[in-house]
């Protein structure tokens, strides 16, 4: 439990840091004389390069362990901070952003495949996967405001120092912090370990995870992607960084309200991430017809949505999968939500003159839900061969 808890502090602060910057990226490029479609390609290129560090991570995380992955991303990631703040046109932006996307690739498959080990069975995974929901958005709640006030008062050259030094040190810290797992102890279990006659590994055949199930965190990114996009770029938000900021902290509200709902966990993952999607696309289709709501509202909502989703997500996803090989289901996970960050502003960028963003992020989450796989939740390999009753040989 303590390893729970200091991977959750050092997430919360890594989390923090890089959400800070959302509100004052798009400003700081437009400052450096970058034009909207520049920026969704700045965007997009952020999200592209995360394709090949997620194919890494996954054969990584399961050889040699989360801890190295986790320390690397978070190091490497502060230093190009550092080095960002010292750029003079967006070009060279481009190209840090681009190695930054390649370096934090690591970091998700890495933390969330820890995080699954860490739990006895697949209730636990879903509580740890909820809590992980939990402490990114608390981290985005205020991050965002934090970062654009920090930008106020100290110029975004000061702000991007500032925040690069803090990964620094806390992924030199989660070093000593942060313990390994072995896949080989996954499902170890007491019963298990009394019941010898039927060892269990984690070599066993998992069931495949359908692919369709992977257009579900593609659609989702591609939909917070248009919306990142969209936000600093309002007429209101340009005026202030500190509108933006409230605008990001809006979203991470309506999801810490539902990451709150502990009950919720009690429902099927499918039902879950089901019904939030749909919730979602209904909600993005509001904003690409101007619906009447107000637009801090709006934001609250999808942040609930969200709130729900994506805990939901990835307890579905250790379901489908039988709960073996970690490592490359969330790297599949991730490589295919780095897509959908990538065609999200880029799509925004270039068809924001002609048709709404919006309408696009509809489109895309409503044909996810209809191909959303359901299956019962899986029952661990270790629970299952230790809850078969023993066949009782014939008497002679």
């Amino acid at each position: 439990m303590r390893s729970v808890l200091w991977l959750y502090l050092f997430l919360f602060v890594a989390f923090f840091d890089l959400h800070a910057q959302y509100p004052i990226l798009t400003p700081f490029a437009i400052s450096l004389g970058a034009a909207p479609s520049f920026i969704g390609l700045m965007m997009g290129m952020y999200s592209f390069t995360h394709l090949p560090g997620n194919v890494m991570a996954g054969y990584g995380v399961d050889r040699f362990g989360s801890r190295i992955f986790i320390v690397l991303s978070l190091i490497g990631a502060g230093i190009i901070m550092i080095l960002q703040a010292h750029v003079v046109n967006p070009w060279q932006l481009l190209v840090l952003r681009s190695i930054s996307g390649f370096v934090l690739a690591f970091l998700s498959p890495a933390c969330l495949t820890l995080l699954a080990r860490m739990a006895r069975d697949h209730v636990q995974q879903g509580k740890l996967m909820a809590g992980n929901g939990l402490v990114h958005t608390l981290a985005s709640v205020v991050s965002p405001a934090a970062g654009a006030y920090l930008v106020a008062k100290v110029g975004f050259s000061m702000a991007f120092q500032a925040l690069g030094i803090a990964l620094v040190f806390v992924g030199a810290l989660a070093w000593f912090f942060i313990q390994d797992i072995k896949e080989s102890d996954i499902h170890k279990t007491p019963a298990q370990s009394e019941n010898t006659s039927t060892p269990v590994t984690a070599n066993d055949k998992a069931p495949a995870v359908p692919w369709r199930f992977y257009f579900m965190p593609l659609a989702i990114a591609c939909s917070q992607g248009i919306l990142f996009f969209e936000l600093p770029l309002m007429a209101d938000a340009l005026e202030s960084i500190m509108k933006t900021g409230i605008l990001f902290s809006a979203v991470s509200l309506g999801a810490l309200f539902t990451l709150s709902l502990l009950f919720l966990n009690q429902y099927p993952a499918f039902t879950r991430t089901w019904m939030g999607a749909f919730g979602l696309s209904l909600l993005f289709f509001g904003l690409a017809i101007h619906w009447p709501i107000p637009l801090m509202a709006t934001l609250f909502f999808i942040g609930m949505t969200k709130g729900i989703i994506l805990p939901a997500l990835s307890a579905h996803l250790i379901q489908l999968s039988g709960g073996l090989r970690y490592g490359r289901i969330f790297s599949i996970l991730s490589i295919a939500s780095s897509i959908g960050s990538f065609l999200g502003p880029m799509l925004a960028g270039q068809i924001r003159d002609t048709i709404s963003p919006y309408f696009i992020a509809f489109l895309f989450l409503m044909l996810a839900v209809t191909m959303l796989p359901a299956r019962h939740p899986f029952i661990p390999h270790g629970r299952l061969h230790t809850q078969q009753p023993q066949a009782t040989s014939p008497r002679t």
